[in-house]
């Protein structure tokens, strides 16, 4: 009697999860994606195991959808050809460069505090090809349309907090040629910064499901089963 109760317990929080994510789920844009191929430019999500970033060419911070924090960035880094951006919050972002450096008390107060805290986006300068930047990383290549990259670039305007028009430098980012920027949003456990990076490429029109996305292997899975996107094989393999 007692394993039956447990099983309809299992049984009907399973099904209230299946019902969240479906209910939250953000659709695809068919007038953005999938990208016809003779438009299509293709940008990466790098999962880093616990957070997960955008890359984007740096040429397209000069067009359609960019503004004046974007079009900065494009200046400062003008000497690679890709960027990676990320968002998180401020000090946890900051003092957690991989998940053995942890720091739970920051990690708790970034997720609970009411209200949520400060964000802060990462810009990184990529020196080579994604992979070969990222060998040990997942990374899942994402045609999108011109009109979608636009869109998303847009909303990637938006998350850079601006002083006298131009986005505020913060130092140093957490590896590589890379700087924090003074980000705009508020952190907390219902927008993470995985949540942000599917929201950008839900901009572009890619359809995602924030639940899963709390996690990189859940918003690459997802990818992998409503988009047929799939990642790079690893680093010298096939």
């Amino acid at each position: 009697m007692r394993l039956r109760r447990l099983a309809g317990i299992a049984a009907a929080l399973l099904v209230i999860l299946v019902l969240a994510v479906v209910t939250t789920a953000l659709p695809r844009d068919p007038g953005l994606f999938p990208a016809p191929p003779a438009e299509a430019v293709t940008i990466h999500l790098v999962s880093h195991g616990w957070h997960s970033g955008l890359v984007l060419p740096r040429a397209a911070l000069e067009g359609e959808g960019a503004g004046a924090a974007l079009r900065s960035v494009a200046v400062r880094f003008r000497a690679y050809e890709r960027l990676e951006f990320g968002w998180g919050e401020a000090r946890f972002y900051r003092a957690t460069p991989t998940l053995r450096e942890v720091d739970w008390g920051l990690a708790l107060a970034a997720l609970f505090t009411p209200g949520g805290r400060e964000g802060v986006v990462q810009v990184v300068g990529l020196p080579e090809d994604v992979r070969g930047a990222f060998p040990a990383a997942e990374i899942v290549p994402v045609p999108v349309s011109k009109a979608g990259l636009a869109r998303l670039l847009a909303r990637l305007e938006r998350a850079f907090r601006l002083a006298d028009g131009q986005p505020v430098a913060e130092g140093p980012g957490l590896y590589g040629p890379s700087l924090f920027y003074a980000g705009a949003g508020r952190f907390s456990y219902r927008n993470l910064c995985n949540h942000w990076a599917a929201r950008l490429l839900n901009a572009a029109g890619v359809p995602v499901a924030p639940i899963p996305a709390s996690h990189p292997a859940g918003l690459i899975r997802d990818l992998a089963w409503r988009s047929g996107l799939h990642p790079l094989p690893p680093s010298g393999g096939g």
